[in-house]
């Protein structure tokens, strides 16, 4: 029988890293979604026109925060723990600019499958989920990088499918607790901009660290081995 990607164990093992190593997958979210969020703001300022180019950048802002945080990943399932944020940043600087340009045709092509019809963008969405571990681990060029995700994910799409459902579900929550806060803090663009690089400084681990743990958990699959596992209890994170 075909062994099937385990939804609950890759959530668990994705939740499990962040609280080891919050203190160094925090801070360089927040700083790398403040500049998503700084840019995204003067392109939806210009013209509701460029809202699938504002949508593009915070694809490219996830994809390469995937890319930097892939080996803290690797790392974990080494036995290993003491990554920094220098250290995931140096680690996807070889390949910042496929990295850039992966996300850049992701997330262009996703948002023209949602304003289509959505079906087509959450398929892409899945098949495409893993191009940013692909990207750093193994070294493939951006286009090629497309196709090896979507060949790791094939008879896995809706178990892959299922992740990506209960990640949107759990963002959907922060961002709706924090947006209620921030009404009652201050009803005010700029404090509603503040609580939304907020969340999206809290979620974009979750997101980030699921596709690091798919992608060796497909990967093992895919080559008949083990998937990644995480230790009971992992050690604290140096920053």
């Amino acid at each position: 029988m075909d062994r099937k990607l385990d939804v609950g164990g890759t959530l668990s093992q994705a939740f499990s890293i962040y609280g080891s190593q919050a203190g160094v997958l925090l801070p360089l979210a927040l700083a790398i979604f403040l500049a998503v969020a700084i840019v995204a703001g003067v392109l939806a300022s210009i013209s509701w026109v460029l809202l699938p180019i504002v949508f593009a950048v915070s694809v490219i802002g996830n994809t390469l925060y995937q890319g930097m945080v892939v080996s803290l990943v690797a790392d974990v399932q080494d036995g290993r723990r003491d990554s920094s944020v220098g250290d995931l940043v140096n680690s996807a600087m070889p390949v910042i600019v496929p990295l850039f340009l992966a996300g850049l045709l992701a997330g262009l092509g996703i948002a023209l499958g949602f304003v289509l019809l959505v079906v087509p963008g959450l398929i892409l969405l899945t098949i495409w989920s893993v191009i940013a571990p692909v990207i750093v681990l193994e070294r493939t060029g951006v286009i090629d990088a497309f196709g090896r995700s979507r060949e790791l994910v094939r008879g896995h799409g809706w178990q892959v499918f299922g992740v990506i459902v209960c990640v949107f579900l759990i963002i959907i929550v922060v961002r709706m607790v924090l947006g209620a806060i921030a009404v009652g803090v201050d009803d005010s663009v700029v404090m509603r901009t503040i609580f939304d690089v907020i969340g999206s400084a809290l979620t974009a681990p979750v997101v980030a660290l699921v596709a690091s743990v798919l992608y060796f958990g497909l990967k093992g699959l895919d080559e008949g081995g083990a998937t990644v596992t995480t230790p009971a209890d992992p050690g604290p994170a140096a920053v």
